[in-house]
């Protein structure tokens, strides 16, 4: 009997110890997330991949799947919906996603919220230096490419020329930024716009062969009320030295890749993202994944965000000394 109550007694205590042992099972459950980055190869994608890479890494309790997407439209209605958490979005697309402006599309995605400023694309406005063409006015007339048919380049172009009343009076080809390069030099158009990171190749391509101009464009966008209508382009200045011949600043402005949330996604997990990535680890880790991540840094942001920051990410960055603009705190 004695053998038997001591049995029992084991048993018990082994059922008393899995018991209690339950809710630390429970906690111990993966949190998963997903990130939408962009298409394979391109700059999105490798930020997307790096971050979740990391997170995944860093903390036991999370796992963040990287998964391709068509690049921003795409991540902002994804996220959006729940069907990801996190994104990467231009500040463009996120401010006209919100407000029911994006091309073709007058639905409105309330649910995506900014997290971070991970790095600008500026405009490039070039024009040989023997063309005459010394300022932004002077290109009415001219033949001027924007990019390819339906590309991010091309839609910016026609943002910023319509609002300062050019786009209806330049003759504009739709052609992308290399063969733009060769077009300059062979006299088939007169100025060439790039929207990218600096520095870009194809500029350096037109400058390694012609003497180039690249004009400010930002004077000329204030002025012309281009920045009041779309409020997500920040300035920006191109260094003197950048492009060959080029030995001056540049004025000009940029859209501005963000680190996107839904709504959905638990402050905390905003929050502790943030603080794995915005350390010296987590940012020399991102330069190494993408050069372009150099611009990323606690001070630069909050940087052309002009919608609201999740409530996760309104902590962290007040945290670190950071003020938010009423757009951003959702005022």
């Amino acid at each position: 009997m004695k053998t038997a109550t001591r049995i029992i007694s084991m048993v018990s205590a082994l059922a008393l110890v899995a018991v209690l042992a339950l809710p630390n099972m429970a906690s111990a459950e993966k949190i998963r997330l997903g990130f939408g980055g962009g298409p394979e190869g391109g700059t999105f994608q490798y930020f997307s991949n790096g971050i979740a890479s990391r997170l995944s890494k860093m903390q036991a309790n999370l796992e963040v799947s990287n998964m391709a997407s068509a690049g921003s439209v795409e991540n902002a209605r994804r996220v959006n919906s729940g069907e990801i958490d996190f994104g990467i979005s231009y500040s463009g697309d996120t401010y006209l996603a919100r407000n029911g402006r994006l091309t073709n599309d007058n639905n409105k995605y309330p649910n995506i919220y900014a997290m971070a400023f991970l790095y600008g694309a500026p405009a490039h406005l070039i024009v040989l230096e023997k063309s005459g063409i010394n300022s932004v006015a002077d290109l009415k007339g001219k033949r001027i490419a924007v990019g390819g048919a339906g590309s991010g380049a091309a839609a910016a172009a026609q943002r910023y020329f319509g609002a300062i009343g050019l786009w209806d009076n330049m003759n504009v080809e739709f052609i992308g930024y290399s063969k733009a390069a060769a077009a300059i030099g062979d006299g088939l158009i007169d100025a060439m716009w790039v929207f990218a990171g600096f520095p870009n190749s194809s500029v350096i391509q037109a400058a390694a062969s012609n003497k180039i101009k690249i004009l400010s464009t930002w004077d000329a966008g204030e002025k012309g009320g281009a920045f009041e209508q779309y409020p997500f382009y920040a300035k920006l200045t191109i260094p003197a030295g950048t492009y060959s011949g080029v030995d001056y600043d540049v004025m000009s402005f940029q859209d501005s890749a963000l680190w996107v949330a839904s709504k959905d996604v638990a402050p905390e997990h905003v929050y502790n993202a943030l603080a794995n990535i915005y350390t010296k680890e987590g940012l020399s880790y991102m330069v190494k994944v993408k050069s372009t991540a150099k611009s990323m840094s606690v001070q630069s942001a909050l940087t052309g965000i002009v919608t609201p920051v999740h409530p996760g990410a309104q902590k962290f960055w007040k945290e670190q000394g950071l003020t938010l603009t009423p757009a951003q705190a959702g005022m």
